[in-house]
């Protein structure tokens, strides 16, 4: 039985609908002023802060292509990698170097959100800053390799007593911080290796057998993990889950056979999980899951170019081949442009000082990491 869990708080509700629903509508084409913009002999720079192979340019590169198509002119669009610092060195360097005239966007993702919510010294960058154009949810699911014995939540004993445990992570800032805050809701000694240069290094860590735990984004999971489930090489446990029009926590739609998290924390604690480590993680869930995803531009762009980019994607989401192919590669899940691209960088962008302050109190005494 689908275990659902609500997330929403008062006052907060509309924030949190980013599930199916509220991220159906993907907000009106523009007008005029949009057909007036024209990029035609440019290059776009499509700045990725991550590595290669990931689930960020895994997204990236599968837009690229409908991005040149659908924006007035046809320009040329690269993706460039800009590794570092877990996402912040490149996004920092995005800060630095666009300009407000169209030819560098920015991909963002969770491992660049956390850092900003936590108030992280490195951050040079200010989400209040740039205007976002495109956003969408992505899930996750995490996995084991075979050879713990462990198959699901009824094997949840012999994985609390495996010895060995480690997961390869980008920072303690990053994205990772929701598996390592599972592991702390559940009870698990796992030894965090940080230095990943993004969750491609870390996948390709746990293929060569030096760390038995991973996760995946779903974009990633799909192209490079399937295949080895399929082998019998990897095991799914859970999805981080996804959230439904009520703002609450339900199955991930790619995923529906597999339980999210609270409902294998539930079945191996045997109650709901609770206290601060999970407000943290629900709250981090939903700027690193259910709003994961945006492209931004400078917010003092020309509204013309901004109005260019939001009628490429929205033009984008209704593509014929955009719509063949999205399910292989971002999932069932509705990105957006538009008012719920909006309200969707609203709720991405916002945590309480309450959960700050633990979350800080927290990195420091888990990981000796001071912001």
């Amino acid at each position: 039985m689908t275990t659902i869990l609500s997330l929403g708080r008062p006052g907060r509700r509309d924030l949190l609908r980013l599930g199916a629903a509220g991220l159906a509508a993907a907000g009106a084409l523009p007008g005029r002023a949009a057909q007036a913009q024209d990029f035609a002999g440019k290059t776009i720079e499509f700045i990725i802060p991550l590595a290669v192979g990931g689930g960020s340019d895994t997204w990236a590169r599968f837009h690229q292509p409908f991005l040149s198509r659908h924006l007035p002119g046809q320009p040329t669009v690269v993706v460039r990698n800009i590794t570092g610092g877990g996402g912040i060195n490149g996004t920092n360097q995005f800060a630095a170097r666009a300009r407000p005239d169209g030819l560098m966007i920015l991909g963002t993702t969770g491992s660049i959100q956390f850092p900003y919510l936590l108030g992280d010294p490195r951050v040079r960058y200010d989400y209040k800053a740039w205007a976002p154009v495109l956003a969408g949810p992505t899930g996750g699911v995490f996995y084991v390799r075979p050879e713990l014995g462990v198959r699901g939540v009824a094997d949840f004993a012999k994985f609390k007593a495996a010895q060995g445990l480690k997961y390869g992570s980008q920072g303690p800032t990053s994205l990772d911080i929701v598996p390592a805050l599972a592991f702390e809701i559940l009870g698990l000694d796992v030894q965090i290796v940080f230095g990943m240069q993004g969750r491609g290094a870390g996948r390709l860590a746990f293929e060569r057998g030096e760390t038995p735990v991973d996760y995946q984004t779903t974009s990633a999971f799909n192209a490079q993990v399937m295949p080895l489930v399929r082998e019998g090489k990897a095991v799914p446990l859970w999805s981080w889950g996804a959230l439904n029009a009520q703002g609450e926590l339900v199955r991930d739609p790619n995923f529906p056979d597999l339980p999210h998290f609270a409902e294998f924390a539930t079945a191996a604690l045997g109650a709901p999980p609770s206290g601060p480590a999970w407000e943290a993680w629900r709250t981090l869930f939903v700027a690193g899951f259910a709003a994961q995803k945006f492209v931004v531009l400078p917010k003092e762009t020309p509204a013309a170019i901004l109005d260019a980019y939001r009628g490429a994607f929205a033009r984008t989401l209704s593509d014929p081949e955009y719509l063949e192919k999205r399910v292989s590669v971002i999932g069932e899940y509705n990105e957006v442009t538009g008012e719920a691209c909006d309200r969707a960088y609203a709720a991405a962008t916002t945590m309480s000082d309450e959960t700050r302050g633990w979350v800080r109190d927290w990195l420091l005494r888990r990981f000796n990491h001071r912001l």
